[in-house]
């Protein structure tokens, strides 16, 4: 038998957590911290983004989704085992607050060696073969089912058991599967708070924007952050997902 066990690919996910002093004063000399609470506007609060209510809320809302949509979860798990070979879950690592790794579940909309076939790919990148983001319209190696779960963003549901883990919220940046190793400076700002489920990118044009559009969304949402914005974002994404622009 080839490869690690699932438990050591798991806790490598994790391993890197605490960063390089060095790199840890690059990301703290680039965050915006915000100066107010968000109910009390008092200084040196927390804003609404890293405040507790904000986690508990979050936990408590991404509980009672996974509760209501249980049967399609597990109806699309099926789907994926019985579809291709290999897991149902694909966990990839992430970065989020602070630069933190984290390990994202997701369904698997790919053939199994998707990772390690990624360079061949490299030069179909959407945005460029040296881009720092990486996105392939019609990936070769998306599964047919795997095609339908991206398309109608299916394949993003299990994100709900990191949002109760608390490595995400249900709205922030989305996370990025590249290290914050290679962040530009101006990118830096948007690892202030928690990633997200959804945020403004995916309601102003999703996989259709480049990243350094994405980073100001991002960074117009730090700076606008609030419970009402938060809501807005929540009611707006079913409706730009349902409608499958800019998904691939």
């Amino acid at each position: 038998m080839t490869g690690q066990p699932k438990s050591a690919q798991l806790q490598a996910l994790y391993q890197d957590k605490r960063m390089d002093p060095a790199h840890r004063q690059r990301i703290d000399a680039a965050i915006h911290m915000q100066g107010r609470g968000w109910l009390t506007g008092r200084a040196g609060g927390r804003p609404w983004t890293l405040s507790r209510t904000n986690r508990v809320v979050a936990c408590f809302g991404a509980l009672c989704i996974l509760a209501i949509i249980s049967p399609l979860l597990l109806g699309l798990a099926v789907l994926v085992k019985f579809s291709s070979p290999g897991p149902v879950f694909f966990v990839q690592k992430r970065t989020g607050y602070r630069g933190r790794a984290f390990g994202m579940y997701k369904f698997r909309t790919m053939v199994a060696n998707a990772e390690a076939l990624k360079d061949s790919v490299r030069h179909l990148n959407k945005h460029g073969a040296d881009a720092i983001d990486f996105k392939i319209d019609k990936d070769p190696r998306v599964t047919p089912i795997g095609q339908w779960l991206r398309r109608s963003s299916l394949d993003e549901l299990p994100n709900l058991f990191n949002v109760v883990l608390g490595d995400m919220r249900l709205v922030g940046p989305r996370p990025t599967s590249f290290n914050a190793y290679r962040y530009k400076d101006n990118h830096l700002a948007r690892l202030s708070i928690y990633p997200g489920m959804t945020g403004l990118w995916q309601i102003s044009g999703r996989s259709d924007i480049d990243f350094d559009q994405r980073v100001e969304l991002d960074l117009s949402y730090i700076n606008e952050q609030s419970l009402m914005l938060d809501l807005k974002i929540l009611f707006k994404t079913p409706f730009k997902v349902f409608s499958g622009h800019g998904a691939s």
